[in-house]
């Protein structure tokens, strides 16, 4: 079933744009938001084809079937609850049934409106934090190996071992690496010279040839054949254990390291993170934001903001006021007029006041279940023109 579907065959019960239209804080590019209510034929709710929602993700176009959306506004998503409340100016279509809705629309703002607003608005907040994070502290799009979280033990300080290995002019896929015993993730390092001067590609080839050959006929092993200390592919270091070797008795480390493999699983992870955010940002956004310079997504928190002065309205018995009346402050905070630790700050704030408010408040606990259910069968029976 696609949306062109629904309207032809007269399916529609609502229509209306949502978004940032609906709240006042749209700007010349802003995409048109629509959402809606649709109920099926009584054929598919009886048999096999029953469909939640419908909806075209290019186009920001979406819609609930009747049943799916009462019990989306009976857990007071914030989202659906707003298409009770839109503008006038807002309403696409409208039909006569769904009045039914839209009359007793405050019987669905419930005390369940602290977890739905005001939590999505604190997930806003960490979004927000983990946004500037990101903006803040870019990652460098070369990655970075085991290697650079290796430090040499050197008394009561440490040496990053690639710089002690360039120090040192050593070569890592010559080095021979074993766990020191009863030491987590800390290792002894041994070199194989005779291994550099016969296969070094920093030697002289023909030099190389002549002492492999002697070697050769003195029956002298080709050096100690360690494995270096990282598995090294076409791409970089394959993998991020440290490699061990075996080690000849007699022979003696030149050097005790420690691998903080823990600090390089976490930098893994915020590296794939940060470049798969930048691949899939949006490029205009992060501009805007890189723009006004406050390390912050303006858009996100100007959304958080929102979300909660209308949780505290709706605490405070206001309703839900989705044209909002402090637009002008909101695009404030889009376009950075605002200190990213004063925004977070306030909104934290306002959680406490909103928990104290829904505290005191005179609203439901939550909706009446056969209050719902009594309404969805009054509106299917008006739609089919049914009887009983």
């Amino acid at each position: 079933m696609t949306i062109q579907d629904l309207k032809d065959r007269g399916l529609i019960i609502f229509e209306c744009i949502t978004g940032s239209n609906a709240y006042g804080t749209n700007l010349p590019t802003s995409d048109v938001d629509i959402k809606g209510v649709f109920i099926q034929p009584l054929e598919d709710i009886l048999g096999f084809g029953y469909v939640e929602q419908v909806n075209d993700a290019k186009c920001d176009v979406t819609y609930y079937e009747l049943r799916r959306f009462l019990e989306l506004i009976s857990t007071s998503n914030p989202n659906l609850l707003e298409i009770l409340n839109v503008p006038e100016d807002c309403v696409k279509f409208k039909h006569p049934i769904f009045d039914e809705v839209l009359k007793n629309a405050d019987k669905f703002i419930t005390k369940g409106a602290r977890n739905s607003f005001a939590g999505y608005a604190v997930a806003q907040i960490k979004k927000a934090r983990g946004l500037n994070k990101k903006i803040v502290n870019p990652v460098d799009k070369e990655k970075k190996s085991p290697l650079d979280f290796c430090y040499v033990i050197t008394g009561y300080s440490s040496t990053p071992l690639v710089k002690y290995l360039e120090d040192m002019k050593l070569e890592q896929k010559f080095c021979g690496v074993t766990a020191v015993t009863n030491a987590r993730d800390t290792f002894a390092l041994f070199y194989d010279h005779a291994a550099v001067k016969l296969f070094s590609e920093n030697g002289n080839k023909e030099e190389q040839a002549i002492m492999k050959q002697a070697r050769k006929d003195s029956g002298l092993p080709m050096g100690y054949g360690f494995k270096g200390i990282l598995l090294e592919g076409e791409d970089g270091f394959s993998s991020n254990e440290i490699r061990l070797s075996s080690i000849p008795k007699g022979v003696n480390s030149i050097a005790t390291f420690n691998y903080n493999k823990d600090g390089y699983t976490k930098y893994c992870k915020d590296y794939t993170e940060y470049w798969n955010w930048v691949d899939n940002r949006n490029e205009t956004r992060y501009n805007d934001n890189a723009n006004h310079g406050k390390g912050y997504d303006g858009k996100n928190l100007m959304h958080c903001k929102r979300l909660l002065a209308m949780s505290l309205e709706i605490a405070q018995g206001k309703g839900i006021n989705v044209r909002r009346p402090d637009r002008e402050y909101l695009l404030s905070i889009r376009r950075g007029e605002y200190d990213y630790d004063t925004l977070i700050a306030e909104s934290e704030a306002m959680v406490k006041d909103i928990d104290a408010a829904f505290e005191n408040s005179n609203l439901p606990e939550g909706t009446d279940r056969k209050f719902t259910n009594d309404l969805l069968i009054s509106m299917r029976k008006s739609f089919y023109n049914l009887q009983w």
